[in-house]
């Protein structure tokens, strides 16, 4: 089935020869900026081309109009809004009642980016094979059943099962999340649906943590786990209610009317081959490897980041728990301005372009970490961090949507996730031992030589050239 949109269906997902067809075609365009380099902004070029002139990017108000995006972003509000609710609850018990040590604590991030850094790359299968709407909203339910096994939680292995098992569900939801705002927005107004989407993570992340504080100080963790359980509610109720048009999964057929080879293999080899389609795909298109590498890299520097900007604060800086706080809110503050920068400043700058100043914008902020240690550089190196972070994740994940076939789009968004959250993983792993060998500013200074490394090789890597140059001259 497929999500409505003016008149649009939502592409038929199958693995069979159409699909082969889509990704051979990606196959062979190893250069980013095949979508922007197809169409000319220039009236006057497009005319001497006969090339389509691209339209002007939607912003974020016009893509609201859009009735499927705005039902999706509200879902994505309540949803994430009660995720954050939850997990500063879990930490805050773990914490305070429990009296974990830090590696327990840690422990609950691992315990919820795991199983999606290994699921990733097989839920896209799965994900590309079933009907969109059905898989959010079953996920959606059987997150808000879950989210109820923290009230029963006494124990810190039994809240790692809880999360554990809410991230498992997550996997499939994501990547289907993904392929939705792909069916339901034009591909010009995609930055601003990502923009959108993200919105609601940061105002999230910046909010939840202090009306989590209250609520549990209050009224209790158990308030938080009832309101994320119903925010899950709420978000499948949301979803049920978009208008989808039926569609059809079959593996379709060949001229004479017989099933295709797909279906004569295994179930495991359908699998297996499904997944290798999606990963040569990616492996064989430059540009959404570099992007996704970009990504990866963000989140590996925010995974050290993360856990040990406090030991800054307190060994380099010589400040305060406030100062601390301060600092940590202004990452997801930055995140949040980023955003609107993108959407009001940023709209007719290239995709690659953004990826490149995020890279680089990250490696500022590690550099005035590095090199200063007072309290104001302390506040503008966080901030500008976070700043950055917002000019990788959108751009990377538009051009993800605008370059990847609507057969794919599961499998690659999936992937994608598994990268990141493996790359943050092994952030919160390796950030103690490194800071323990040599020390947490120089952690930060190697962070920061390794992005700029990878701007390096994107420009060596990433550019279009010979036709695909020609065409975008």
């Amino acid at each position: 089935m497929g999500i409505a949109s003016a008149g649009r269906s939502e592409p038929r997902k199958t693995a069979g020869p159409r699909s082969k067809k889509c990704v051979a075609a990606g196959l062979g365009r190893s250069k980013m900026g095949s979508t922007m380099a197809s169409s000319v902004t220039n009236p006057d070029v497009a005319a001497a081309t006969g090339v389509v002139a691209a339209p002007d990017p939607l912003s974020m108000g016009a893509v609201l109009r859009i009735p499927v995006m705005r039902r999706l972003w509200y879902a994505q509000i309540v949803s994430v809004f009660g995720d954050f609710l939850a997990l500063f609850a879990v930490i805050s018990v773990l914490t305070f009642k429990l009296a974990a040590t830090p590696q327990q604590v840690t422990g609950i991030q691992i315990a919820y980016l795991l199983p999606i850094a290994i699921l990733g790359i097989l839920a896209g299968v799965f994900v590309d094979r079933w009907p969109t709407k059905p898989t959010m909203v079953a996920s959606d339910s059987l997150r808000a059943g879950l989210v109820l096994l923290l009230l029963v939680s006494t124990r810190v292995w039994q809240f790692y099962a809880v999360l554990a098992a809410i991230s498992v569900i997550s996997s499939f939801f994501a990547p289907a999340q993904g392929v939705a705002v792909r069916s339901a927005v034009p591909m010009h107004g995609l930055r601003s649906a990502n923009a959108l989407m993200q919105q609601a993570m940061f105002g999230s992340r910046i909010i939840g943590p202090t009306l989590a504080a209250l609520l549990v100080a209050n009224f209790g963790a158990r308030v938080c786990y009832l309101a994320d359980s119903a925010s899950f509610v709420a978000s499948a109720l949301l979803i049920a209610s978009l208008p989808f048009v039926a569609g059809t999964t079959a593996a379709p057929q060949d001229a004479s009317g017989a099933s295709t080879a797909n279906e004569a293999r295994s179930g495991l080899r359908k699998v297996i081959d499904d997944m290798q389609q999606g990963i040569g795909f990616i492996v064989g298109h430059a540009g959404l490897l570099f992007v996704i590498v970009a990504m990866a890299a963000a989140m590996f520097v925010l995974g050290c980041f993360g856990p040990l900007i406090a030991v800054y604060v307190r060994d380099s800086v010589h400040a305060s728990t406030r100062i601390f706080g301060l600092a940590s809110g202004l990452i997801g503050l930055g995140m949040f301005g980023g955003i609107h920068l993108l959407t009001v400043a940023g709209k007719r700058i290239p995709n690659n372009v953004l990826v490149y100043g995020g890279l680089g914008g990250i490696a500022v902020g590690l550099v005035i970490l590095t090199a200063l240690t007072a309290i104001w550089s302390t506040m503008l190196g966080t901030f500008v961090i976070g700043l950055a972070v917002s000019g990788i994740i959108i751009p990377a994940q538009t051009m993800i949507q605008q370059e990847t076939p609507a057969a794919l789009m599961g499998r690659v968004g999936s992937t994608m996730m598994s990268a990141i959250f493996t790359a943050q993983i092994g952030g919160l792993v390796l950030s103690g031992i490194l800071a323990d060998r040599i020390g947490v500013r120089h952690v930060f200074a190697v962070c920061a030589g390794l992005l700029a490394v990878l701007v390096v090789a994107g420009r060596l890597w990433m550019e279009p050239r010979g036709t695909e140059a020609a065409v975008a001259g």
